[in-house]
């Protein structure tokens, strides 16, 4: 993509009104054309890398509330559609979980999506999604997915022409069936309303916003309420005992899925009551009964709230979405990543930053959206006892919001002097395990009224992200001191060996504590040389604790002048008696470049690369014996093998070629290619590119360790 998700912005500068509904319309047309029941446009901010909803059609906006604007970095598939500029299919409720968790989580359903960008050939605008009920079938057509791409190529075309033609667009309503206004209206006739008065049983007619617009005498009289406090109220708003999110949720799938939902609720003091709900992209046709078997009704139904109380449909969303993104987080960066891909969108902001305290000293961990970083980074080091808002929060737990920049100068006369170019703040104290762990200031454009509902919702999300940054200080920690415990192990430079040269790298496992028993060294003998890599089971310290044991075992063999299967046995015999039940496999070379030659022996070690000078690779078939630390009394034969001048030798471990699903004898082919193609490069370079083109490295399920050598002419 030329200039990359940020290059198109909805047209923000004053001019000529645009006039008509363009997003709306164009909306419209694509539901229409594509038969889907629900919608949505996205537009990207003009100056952030943001997406925000411009309308929505077919539901109401507090479906997709957690979503409404987000960062297009952001795992869900309109931000995926912006950033890689192409359709995004997701068939269903199984493949929604598998893809896109996050989303699975607040809207487990069964409906289809898809997302399309609204892009010109160098601009990106935003992008669209609709959505099918869960019975559509598991491919997207070729037919709609030419319409959808039309529909969004087309509303590119017009944004373009407004964005030329410095119109702008002004805020367009969502596109949803207006309420039902009366009886007449709903049934056709008042003879029709008549009939439907008779009825033994409740019918309850709602709007796609949950409202009643009609509710026969039979319903009112189950549901306990007259008929006209319950017309434009939600039942689960208006009616107590049915004030709990299970019911509300069963509204949410009928819509979403558009196929037919009931539940059983109790009316209080002991009768049980059936709802059946037949959606239509209209609303939502309500039948209430009596239910018969009572006896039946598990004693786990909900229990009715006390008493009448706002929908929570939004807030249970946001805080599910957004937990759901912070459980992901892994390292300190990952929390700071997730709050300004995933927070900061939510509630608004334009820039945060995350604190912490080490030694009586504020600590900026991380921050987003300065345009300046030293403005921040000023306060990185400030002893706690400074009077800051920063600090106030870190030791006091309590938040603090700013709603205009003279406020918080009022209050903290300092920031006077270093200001950081925004208007309002708000400053949520990050408290895990009962202990404050952090603070997060939440930075806003323009100034800002923080109503109670907000600070208690920001507030709220402060706790979510001190759980995940308390986690992520541990991870960090324990991260730092695997690091250093690998680092120790290893040897820090290679060793200089006369007639040969030598590159080597190490890159641990991307999951667990990047901690294996890879190794690797050589080992100076006088004229000659050895050289050694292996690879101990496991990723933790009992391994990489081993791994040093081995590597120093192998230097004393060499060192005192033992032949390399005597090296070899030694070094199987020294893993047994240590007991730890841990195997080895390893590749043990005495290098003799003054002879031109190298004699190797093996243990279940995968084989070694040869490339001679004229750049043809061979895989080197080498005898060799069983794992070490298996049979005390295994012994490892040699090999020698020619390593003329301009020759190398690519040693490896395992985790080089072996990835789930690929066959190690294609990666052998394919890691021998490479070295024949690029094995003249300079042996640093050449390090980096085997590294780089591997599949199984670049997953890293495993550790990785290559040692290369390149014979020279001793003379």
């Amino acid at each position: 993509m030329p200039d990359g998700p940020g290059a198109g912005r909805t047209p923000e500068v004053a001019g000529t009104s645009a006039g008509r509904p363009l997003l709306s319309l164009a909306l419209a047309a694509m539901l229409e054309d594509l038969r889907a029941h629900s919608g949505a446009v996205y537009l990207l901010r003009h100056s952030e890398p943001v997406l925000e909803m411009a309308v929505m059609a077919g539901m109401p906006r507090a479906f997709a509330a957690p979503w409404e604007r987000v960062g297009v970095h952001a795992p869900i598939p309109v931000a995926d559609a912006v950033r890689e500029r192409r359709l995004v299919w997701v068939s269903g409720e199984e493949e929604m979980a598998r893809r896109y968790p996050r989303i699975s989580v607040v809207l487990p359903y069964p409906f289809a999506l898809a997302a399309a960008p609204v892009a010109t050939a160098d601009t990106v605008f935003g992008a669209v999604f609709v959505t099918w009920p869960g019975v559509h079938p598991p491919e997207l057509s070729d037919p709609e997915r030419e319409r959808l791409t039309a529909g969004c190529e087309r509303l590119a075309l017009r944004l373009a022409r407004a964005a030329e033609e410095n119109l702008t667009l002004l805020p367009e309503a969502d596109l949803l069936a207006a309420p039902v206004s009366g009886v007449a209206g709903t049934l056709g006739s008042v003879e029709a309303a008549r009939m439907v008065a008779r009825l033994p049983y409740g019918l309850v007619s709602l709007d796609l916003h949950g409202r009643v617009g009609f509710v026969n005498a039979a319903a009112a009289e189950l549901l306990g309420r007259p008929a006209a406090e319950l017309l434009g109220t939600q039942p689960w708003v208006s009616v107590p005992w049915l004030n709990d999110p299970v019911y509300e949720d069963r509204y949410r799938a009928a819509l979403i899925s558009q196929q037919v939902a009931s539940f059983v609720a109790l009316r209080p003091p002991g009768e049980w009551l059936s709802f059946r709900l037949y959606p239509s992209t209209t609303g939502l046709s309500v039948r209430i009964t009596r239910a018969r078997a009572v006896a039946e009704i598990t004693r786990e139904a909900p229990q009715p709230a006390p008493g009448p109380g706002p929908s929570r449909l939004v807030t249970i969303s946001q805080v599910l979405s957004l937990a759901g993104a912070l459980t992901e987080a892994v390292g300190v960066h990952d929390v700071v990543q997730m709050v300004a891909d995933e927070v900061s969108p939510a509630v608004g902001s334009q820039a945060l930053v995350i604190l912490g305290s080490q030694g009586g000293r504020l600590h900026v961990l991380g921050h987003r959206g300065y345009p300046d970083p030293h403005v921040v980074e000023r306060f990185n080091g400030l002893p706690l006892s400074e009077r800051t808002p920063g600090t106030h929060v870190l030791s006091s737990g309590v938040p603090a919001f700013f709603e205009t920049q003279e406020q918080l100068e009022r209050l903290y006369p300092s920031r006077q002097r270093t200001p950081d170019g925004y208007a309002a703040w708000a400053f949520l104290p990050l408290i895990a395990s009962g202990r404050p762990v952090g603070t997060c200031v939440l930075a806003y454009a323009e100034p800002r009224v923080f109503p109670a509902d907000e600070r208690a919702v920001l507030t709220s999300l402060g706790g979510l992200i001190a759980q995940a940054l308390e986690r992520a200080l541990l991870y960090d920690a324990k991260h730092r001191l695997a690091q250093g415990l690998q680092e120790s192990l290893l040897p820090h430079s290679l060793a200089s060996l006369p007639g040969i040269e030598a590159a080597a790298r190490y890159l641990p496992a991307t999951q667990g504590m990047e901690i294996g028993g890879d190794f690797y060294d050589l080992v100076p003998t006088g004229p000659r040389a050895a050289a050694v890599i292996g690879d101990v089971q496991g990723h933790n310290v009992t391994a990489a604790a081993l791994m040093g044991q081995i590597r120093t075992g192998v230097r004393a063999y060499t060192t005192v002048g033992q032949p390399p299967e005597e090296v070899m046995s030694s070094t199987n015999r020294l893993l047994i008696d240590l007991g730890a039940e841990l195997f080895a496999s390893c590749l043990y070379l005495r290098l003799d470049p003054a002879r031109g030659r190298a004699v190797m022996a093996r243990a279940g070690h995968p084989p070694p690369l040869l490339r001679r000078p004229d750049g043809r690779v061979r895989v080197l078939d080498l005898a060799g014996g069983p794992l070490l630390g298996i049979d005390a009394s295994a012994t490892y034969p040699t090999t020698e093998v020619s390593l003329t001048p301009g020759s190398v030798l690519a040693l490896y471990t395992d985790g080089l070629v072996e990835s789930p699903g690929v066959d190690i004898e294609d990666s052998l082919v394919d890691l021998g290619a490479l070295l024949g193609e690029v094995g003249g490069r300079p042996l640093e370079e050449l390090a980096d590119e085997l590294v780089r083109h591997s599949a199984a490295a670049r997953k890293r399920m495993d550790d990785v360790a290559v040692l290369l050598l390149r014979a020279h002419d001793c003379g």
